[in-house]
């Protein structure tokens, strides 16, 4: 790391806030707002309505120093969300300004989905001890132990370089970097695909991406999604896919099913070549860098990969309702 990097990183902390009761957040959130209030900080808070009138409660008058964040204009898609605090962050360090963003992740445990949406909100989460380390900001992030299984608190308190505890905000000595948590999720298998799937496509050449994204999109139509969703979701099977003829081997199989509301779409190349666990997370910087899976990332909800022998597998899930989220459709 260079010395401006380290220069830059140098406000940035990465702190967890677990929710344990009712009385957390007014005991331990609310006397920082006011620190932060009463020496004019620059402080944006993001947290679900509950939380915020609660917060507004006990601050009384303090509350209007604080700027409140719409959580909707950020917790859409994962790498929305992602992207948008990101660039939140970049804005304020082009500015000249310090911020302390207090956020409270709109995810939910959900036993019933065929994806574990929380698992992958938190690979995002360690990400942003790399991506939002440079603008000097300091993150914390609460999560409510009500709402979620032991295992997902102990990763909260895993991605999390501090904790914000009734003893101060202490250094997690248990934190675990970036690569090595990523890394160890890319080993992760995937849910079983279904027997029978909507689409089965094969795309051998660049040729074929044509009648691959028509199939695609008119499938995501006939399922009942808006048109700008079903291009979103044509422009992320064919980057994958092209990905797979580019850097892997043809021939690519590209498969999609729909659970319930949810559609999936999975590629499978035939080079059995690892992907590196944080590609896709970062905009590409160059003008010669590949968009690929980070726009994969940004329009699918939520984007895995597995490599096994000579396969390589990249899927993607789009619900109903994030996928629409923003667009001016009606629900199903």
């Amino acid at each position: 790391m260079t010395a401006d990097v380290q220069h830059q990183t140098r406000g940035f902390q990465h702190a967890a806030l677990i929710i344990d009761d009712d009385e957390t957040v007014e005991t331990l959130l609310a006397p920082v707002l006011r620190r932060h209030a009463a020496a004019r900080d620059n402080v944006l808070v993001v947290v679900n309505p509950d939380t915020e009138r609660t917060l507004r409660a006990v601050l009384g008058p303090v509350a209007s120093a604080i700027e409140w964040g719409e959580p909707g204009a950020f917790y859409q898609r994962l790498g929305f969300a992602f992207s948008g605090f990101r660039r939140y962050l970049q804005e304020q360090y082009a500015a000249g300004r310090t911020v302390h963003i207090i956020a409270e992740p709109d995810v939910a445990t959900d036993l019933d989905s065929p994806v574990d949406r929380v698992a992958a909100y938190l690979s995002y989460e360690a990400m942003c001890n790399d991506a939002y380390a440079p603008y000097g900001c300091p993150v914390t992030c609460l999560w409510d132990s009500r709402r979620h299984p032991t295992l997902v608190i102990e990763n909260v308190r895993a991605i999390h370089d501090h904790e914000l505890t009734r003893h101060g905000r202490l250094p997690n000595q248990r934190f675990v970097p970036t690569a090595e948590y990523l890394g160890g999720r890319a080993y992760v298998t995937m849910p079983p695909i279904p027997p029978t799937t909507d689409q089965d496509l094969v795309v051998n050449t660049l040729d074929d991406l044509p009648a691959c994204r028509f199939a695609i999109g008119s499938w995501a139509v006939a399922q009942g999604f808006a048109g700008l969703a079903a291009e979103q979701i044509t422009s992320a099977t064919n980057e994958i896919v092209t990905n797979g003829l580019c850097h892997g081997a043809a021939p690519v199989r590209v498969r999609a099913w729909h659970h319930d509301k949810m559609l999936v779409v999975q590629a499978d190349d035939a080079g059995g070549r690892p992907i590196p666990a944080d590609a896709g997370y970062r905009p590409p910087i160059r003008p010669g860098d590949g968009l690929g899976l980070w726009v994969a990332r940004q329009f699918a909800d939520v984007l895995l990969t597995h490599t096994l022998g000579n396969r390589t597998s990249v899927r993607l899930y789009f619900p109903y309702a994030v996928t629409h989220q923003g667009m001016d459709v009606r629900s199903r």
